[in-house]
């Protein structure tokens, strides 16, 4: 258990005992050291103490990181949900907006991937935004800018094909490999290579890069449900669970 944890909670512990006007700094350093071993002796005798005082310091921590994620989300709203260049599907006029932060090379956006298809088409009424935020690695900035670009050249519905695919992608992403992909979905490669390295597409990842640094998100995938962050890969029932919850108000 880290140090300082122990010692919060231990600082809990002891804030919780039965001590009546108890003023530590009164105390001559007789009565400090008396007291001091007092409060040993009670904690080796409850240790169960500092198990309650570890989950209640526990859910402190997690209760002020959801308020200050929830006043993050409201404070760039407009930014997550209608930035004007991130892919929007789903139901547009979905009563609730997931907001997923990818990129291709991560496991658990792969892992997340059918779940989220699924959350959206069984649920019918989400409005759904994919934010491109490449973080692993020259291929994971690759097969964003490639799907930058074919967003930009041939629209919404050739990039979701792009997307999909990338997702299921289980070779190397290369200018080789992408080109093979944009030839198997009947796209020319030329033109969208081409475009690749334009400040168009530059320009898209670096805003989703700039909003990511606002929201203290590092790492993917992350959710934006409504106005609840959810950092990580999160099951169906789960994702289920907390749109329901977003509804419920």
């Amino acid at each position: 258990m880290p140090i300082r944890r122990l010692a919060l909670a231990a600082t809990l512990a002891v804030t919780a005992l039965p001590v009546a006007a108890l003023d530590l700094g009164a105390m001559t350093p007789e009565e400090r050291e008396a007291f001091r071993g007092e409060v040993r002796d009670y904690l080796l005798e409850h240790p169960e103490v500092l198990t309650e005082a570890i989950s209640v310091l526990e859910q402190r921590e997690a209760d002020r990181q959801v308020a200050a994620d929830q006043s993050l989300v409201q404070e760039h709203i407009e930014a997550i949900t209608s930035d004007g260049h991130s892919w929007v599907g789903g139901n547009p006029d979905g009563d609730v907006t997931v907001v997923e932060f990818m990129d291709y090379r991560c496991g658990y956006c792969r892992r997340a991937f059918q779940e989220v298809e699924d959350l959206v088409s069984g649920d019918g009424n989400i409005r759904f935004v994919l934010k491109e935020f490449p973080i692993l690695g020259p291929q994971s900035e690759l097969a964003s800018r490639f799907a930058i670009a074919v967003q930009q050249i041939h629209g919404d519905d050739a990039y979701k094909d792009v997307h999909d695919a990338l997702m299921l992608m289980q070779t190397d992403v290369t200018p080789d490999s992408l080109s093979r992909l944009a030839e198997s979905l009947a796209l020319d490669p030329a033109p969208i290579l081409d475009r690749m390295d334009a400040a168009e597409v530059t320009e898209v990842i670096a805003q989703n890069h700039d909003l990511a640094q606002k929201l203290n998100i590092s790492g993917t995938p992350t959710f934006v449900m409504g106005d609840q962050m959810v950092r990580g890969y999160v099951p169906l029932p789960s994702m289920q669970a907390l749109v329901a919850d977003e509804r419920a108000g």
